[in-house]
């Protein structure tokens, strides 16, 4: 992993040193996996990683009986994507029974689609596809070949032309199939690991996805082969992520409308197996509760930030410079650097000693070009003080990167400036603007994202896209040193009380002993010399009985072993992280 992602897990299994962890990780190109590795703390037993961004052929070889069970599955999942709405606008009934399970009132309305309530829906047959692909895999050996060969284009095809699909769908052509079909053997791989058994995912007490989408289908198959709880943890959509990458520039219509179902399904049966949902803020609430989450398992735990770094400057007298504007973050249009320097334009008509500092770096070619656009436009808008652009002193706008003379730690950029201004159109988790926070300085930040939760009234927020809005509020603190004082006060405090490593890493471990206390115990823990660990596993939760209230009367119906948790040294809980997105820690 790397970014934000990897200081948030690397922090979590540091910090949960009373669990042991098996580390299984997922990556997307080359270039993650040769970044290198963490050093790992004794309680992490062991690490596996898989590439998604390449798939050998498995040279598994299919028999007939093999070969139509794959295309039973593999049909079925088609199906349900080209499905069309029923005769009252929800979920068809028809086709096969689905899984056994039914639904569990996870699946909702809105961007899943429908109910899904009753056996036979969507839900329970895009469910029943994906676990007999998966099957089909551990018997077989994998499925990289069945999902690229001419048997599936064919089951896409199929399902496109038949009765009551979706009109986009019937419009599909012959390469529209193929790239179809192409993004599916992609986000299907993890069906083909060998992850799954006792030896691996199977001995685990807690599976946790650090991400959605196809990154958690190893966690939902050790739910289904094992019975292993699965915990789902969302710092950034992925469905969201998907939609926004899939323009009408990217893909043909019927392309983007069957890629969109695929990720919609797998978003709404990852919901509804999970034992619990967490994310960072209400925006991504929002989204899962609309693909289908029940909003009684879902548990918003605020991402850890390491505040230590920014203590000296948070608590050290104010000897900002009062007249500076700064601005912190990965340079890239997101960003939206164009509106703030049109805005910094305003703010210096009205306070004329103003200076702004745009501290970051390109995220990747387009960020290169998208700061050059930016310092060609400075020079537009500051024409007589064109020259020197990079130096403070002679220029009211200067680009510049941590480590230089002016900024040469991160701290040191926010302490520069009497108020830090976020000027995105585009944001998840604003990670910049807690820092701010951390520092104890007044913020001016647009209205995206999680800004407005995580602000919580301790800085001035504006609508996006709106530099007369931004300058007026930068203006604003500029000529109140008490106000500034103020807010950046009540900021640090907020940030203390709810941004830090150390509330993340306890309510963390609070949920997995939550959810280890309803699962039912599935291992003998044996000493070093192979014998049963007396006490290792904890007493029964509840004993069944009316009196116990409702998770006793469940625990009753599910079957004797239900397990306090991990509150017992001897009995660790294993706890299973899947790390999603870059690498391996």
């Amino acid at each position: 992993m790397s970014g934000d992602a990897r200081l948030w897990c690397d922090r979590l299994v540091r910090g949960l040193g009373r669990h042991e962890f098996d580390l299984y990780a997922l990556s997307r190109t080359r270039r993650q996996e040769d970044e290198g590795w963490l050093p790992l703390p004794p309680h992490v037993s062991r690490v596996r990683t898989a590439p998604l961004w390449t798939a050998e052929e498995d040279g598994a070889r299919y028999g007939r009986r093999a070969r139509r069970r794959f295309a039973e599955s593999y049909g079925e999942l088609a199906g349900v994507l080209c499905a069309g709405p029923g005769p009252n606008g929800t979920e068809d009934s028809h086709g096969s029974a689905g899984d056994s399970h039914g639904s569990t009132g996870a699946e909702g309305s809105g961007a899943a689609g429908g109910s899904g309530a009753g056996p036979g829906s969507l839900a329970d047959r895009f469910g029943s596809a994906l676990h007999g692909l998966a099957e089909l895999a551990r018997d077989k050996g994998g499925l990289v070949g069945a999902l690229r060969s001419d048997t599936a284009v064919r089951a896409l095809e199929r399902a496109c032309r038949a009765p009551g699909a979706l009109g986009t769908a019937r419009e599909a052509r012959v390469p529209d199939l193929l790239a179809v079909a192409a993004h599916l053997e992609r986000a299907l791989r993890p069906l083909s690991l060998d992850w799954y058994g006792d030896d691996g995912l199977g001995a685990a007490d807690l599976c946790h996805a650090t991400a959605g989408g196809p990154a958690a289908l190893a966690g939902l198959l050790a739910g289904h082969f094992s019975g292993v709880p699965l915990l789902v943890t969302e710092y950034g959509m992925r469905l969201r992520s998907h939609y926004l990458a899939s323009g009408p520039d990217v893909a043909a219509p019927a392309v983007r409308a069957l890629l969109a179902a695929f990720h919609r399904r797998l978003a709404a049966e990852v919901y509804r197996r999970a034992a619990i949902i967490t994310q960072g803020n209400a925006h991504t609430r929002r989204w899962q509760e609309r693909c289908g989450a029940d909003r009684a398992r879902i548990r918003t735990v605020h991402p850890g930030m390491e505040a230590a770094r920014f203590t000296e400057v948070g608590e050290a007298p104010d000897r900002a410079d009062p007249d500076t504007l700064v601005w912190v973050g990965r340079i890239e249009p997101a960003k939206d650097l164009v509106s703030l320097l049109h805005a910094f334009a305003e703010v210096r008509k009205e306070e004329p000693k103003t200076r702004l500092r745009v501290v970051g770096v390109p995220a990747g070619p387009e960020g290169e070009a998208y700061l050059g656009h930016c310092r060609a436009l400075a020079a537009q808008l500051f024409p007589d003080e064109a020259e020197g652009v990079h130096a403070v002193g002679d220029n009211p706008v200067a680009f510049e990167e941590i480590g230089g003379p002016e900024a040469p730690t991160l701290a040191d950029a926010y302490a520069s400036g009497a108020v830090v201004v976020l000027s995105s159109v585009v944001e998840g988790f604003p990670v910049g603007l807690v820092e701010a926070m951390f520092c104890g300085r007044a913020t001016v930040s647009t209205d995206v994202g999680a800004v407005v939760e995580v602000i919580g009234g301790t800085g001035l927020v504006v609508p996006p896209r709106n530099p007369r809005a931004l300058a007026e509020a930068c203006v604003a603190l500029l000529r109140d040193s008490e106000r500034r004082e103020r807010l950046g006060a009540a900021a640090r405090a907020r940030a203390l009380e709810l941004f830090t490593v150390e509330q993340n890493i306890a309510a963390f471990h609070g949920i997995y002993l939550e959810i280890v206390s309803h699962c039912p115990v599935r291992r003998v823990v044996l000493d070093q010399a192979g014998e049963p660990l007396p006490f290792a596993v904890p007493a029964e939760a509840h004993v069944p009985g009316r009196w116990t209230g409702p998770t006793a009367r469940v625990a009753h119906r599910a079957g004797p072993g239900w397990a306090l948790g991990a509150t017992l040294r001897p009995a660790p809980v294993r706890a299973t992280p899947l790390a999603a997105t870059e690498g391996a820690l």
